[in-house]
């Protein structure tokens, strides 16, 4: 078990792309705080049984806005875990944050704790998307927390979000380009996706809003790529760009298989075995914990649901898909099924076998979800 990740269920309002689990009510925040402290105390058994850990890693505050906390709330939370875990020497604690949370005091009240990395919810650096999207900040708030964060955190990510409507490739060009001029080592970027049951998707269907296009995307996913890249970045995940030594190691973790426990409401784990989620429910979350029960569903992984693990996130990062691992983990039938069904996008120049090692080319980088998911096996034999 390399990490603990932390979902704090809370947001101050609710951007229209959303479909993570969070509420707008900070009603329960502190019942929240001490319920999330306590399942921390009960799953330190997770890692005291597994014969393979060495030590947390890496300590993931996520959500929803974890930013909503208080310093104090968060150092106890970060305390709780050092009480009840062997932690490493140099954990990299990261603190997803939104702009309006990040006032100068608080840049500094943080910067004295033991949070080390920040992730912040930029999004755009133009106003009439930020109120397209629902966010809490504005665009100087986006600015000037930049500014201020990195005069005392080395290690920043921001998010910013492409394929939003009416948005040409020079305002793209310009939302790399500001975030470029802040020096920052990590960006995490997504293309605006519809989710069901989000406001974005009443927007559309009611014709208030544009439908996002899908060659749009394609892009500004290429300007991206060839912009970060010309600047030193490493495309080291789907999603993801970091200098040297700035990958994130919480989500390079997940990427490469290695166990986690998730603590607080929807948060899910993985134990190398199984998969486990809580439950995306607030009200009975507190219930249960307070109760001293889980409140999770567990699903034992079979091997065709490792493999296609393997192969959704191997494709996606730049370590690729080991067909030698294949082989030794999942067996010559997985082997020689991956084979077959990879030719079609050999021939298409969408992927390529180096040192059997399979990966997307430059053409099929944007397109890796859909290959992967024809890579997938499907009503196999255990």
């Amino acid at each position: 078990m390399s990490g603990i990740y932390i979902h704090i269920p809370f947001c101050k309002q609710a951007c229209h792309y959303c479909d993570f689990h969070f509420s707008t009510s900070m009603k329960k925040k502190e019942e929240m705080v001490l319920a999330i402290a306590k399942e921390i105390q009960m799953r330190k058994s997770e890692s005291e049984n597994d014969p393979e850990f060495s030590g947390v890693e890496t300590i993931y505050f996520g959500g929803g806005t974890p930013s909503v906390l208080t310093s104090e709330e968060i150092n106890f939370l970060i305390a709780e875990v050092y009480k009840n875990y062997s932690v490493s020497e140099n954990p990299e604690i990261t603190l997803e944050a939104n702009p309006d949370d990040l006032s100068s005091e608080r840049i500094i009240e943080l910067s004295k704790s033991k949070i080390n990395r920040l992730s912040i919810g930029i999004q755009s650096f133009f106003e009439e998307d930020l109120q397209l999207m629902n966010r809490a900040h504005n665009s100087a708030e986006a600015k000037k927390c930049l500014e201020e964060a990195t005069k005392y955190f080395d290690n920043i990510s921001l998010d910013l979000i492409y394929g939003i409507p009416g948005m040409s490739n020079e305002k793209w060009k310009q939302n790399i380009e500001t975030a470029l001029s802040f020096g920052i080592p990590h960006i995490s970027s997504y293309a605006l996706t519809v989710e069901p049951k989000t406001a974005l998707n009443k927007l559309i269907q009611t014709g208030k809003i544009a439908a996002p296009k899908d060659e749009v995307a394609q892009e500004h996913f290429a300007i991206l790529v060839e912009t970060l890249e010309a600047n030193d970045f490493i495309h080291y995940e789907l999603s993801n760009f970091g200098k040297v030594n700035y990958f994130s190691k919480n989500n390079s973790a997940y990427w490469l298989g290695k166990k986690y426990i998730g603590i607080g409401p929807s948060a899910h784990s993985y134990d190398g075995v199984s998969r486990s989620w809580n439950v995306s429910n607030n009200s009975i979350y507190l219930k249960s914990i307070q109760e001293n029960k889980l409140p999770n569903e567990i699903e034992i992984l079979s091997t065709a649901d490792r493999y296609n693990e393997y192969v959704m996130t191997g494709l996606r990062t730049i370590w690729g898909v080991s067909l030698d691992r294949i082989e030794t983990e999942f067996g010559n039938a997985y082997l020689n099924y991956l084979n077959k069904q990879t030719q079609k996008f050999l021939e298409d120049d969408l992927v390529f076998i180096e040192n059997k090692i399979l990966k997307p080319t430059p053409k099929g980088k944007f397109l890796t979800d859909g290959i992967a998911s024809d890579l997938f096996y499907l009503n196999l034999e255990e």
